[in-house]
């Protein structure tokens, strides 16, 4: 049996001229206006609800609908022809505490995410000693909010398309969860060190986690 052709590891042929074509007369014509409120570049890793044990580097593309929600675009690559894989919404304190309760269950914190220094704004074209402060800023509003992810793509296991059902995901809490080897072939990528983010972090404060969020966690599979 013949296989499919692919392209970017997923089925399908590479684009056709004709189609390179009508796509890059649309992209000049067109405006994608929602795409251009998008304003932050967030690398980090996600956990399966369902199976903590598996785990999934994720670039997120965020936008703010307002001070205090945020959306965000998930792809594995921060590359030209990156898959999408998945949706994040972030939300402050005060709005989540206005959940019900078993809502609240879906969500996860991003204090360790922070802390740790696991959680990165990629920037290749400022030198990374002149990007920490502003990057560290950054954080000190993330490390506050609250997540709901769902990956539509299951690309850890290799599956070609988008399969079954979409996933529940959730973050890391704390040390030991991830090989730190994983973290150290990720900074490899984007020249930065997750040690030394964390340092630069210390100060920042750390929130209160409400008992209703990382219920994976808790429960070793929601």
């Amino acid at each position: 049996m013949a296989q499919d052709p692919t392209s970017n590891k997923t089925p399908g042929e590479p684009m056709s001229m004709s189609n390179t074509i009508l796509t890059s007369a649309a992209s000049m014509v067109q405006e994608f206006k929602p795409l251009k409120n998008i304003c932050a570049h967030l690398n980090a890793f996600h956990v399966y609800a369902k199976d903590p044990k598996r785990f999934i580097e994720a670039n997120h593309y965020c936008a703010h609908l307002n001070d205090q929600v945020r959306q965000c675009l998930l792809y594995d690559s921060d590359q030209p022809g990156a898959r999408l894989i998945g949706i994040e919404y972030m939300i402050t304190t005060n709005l989540y505490e206005s959940l019900p309760a078993e809502e609240r269950k879906l969500w996860h914190s991003h204090v360790y995410e922070v802390k740790s220094g696991m959680l990165i704004m990629p920037n290749p074209h400022v030198p990374e000693a002149a990007w920490q402060p502003a990057e560290t800023s950054a954080m000190e509003q993330v490390v506050r909010l609250y997540g709901k992810v769902y990956h539509l793509w299951q690309t850890d296991r290799g599956d070609k398309l988008p399969l079954g059902e979409p996933q529940l995901m959730t973050s890391l809490t704390q040390d030991g969860q991830l090989d730190e080897k994983e973290l150290e072939t990720r900074d490899a990528k984007f020249g930065v060190d997750f040690r030394k983010k964390r340092e630069a972090r210390r100060g920042i404060a750390t929130p209160e986690i409400h008992p209703d969020a990382d219920q994976a966690w808790k429960t070793k599979g929601v």
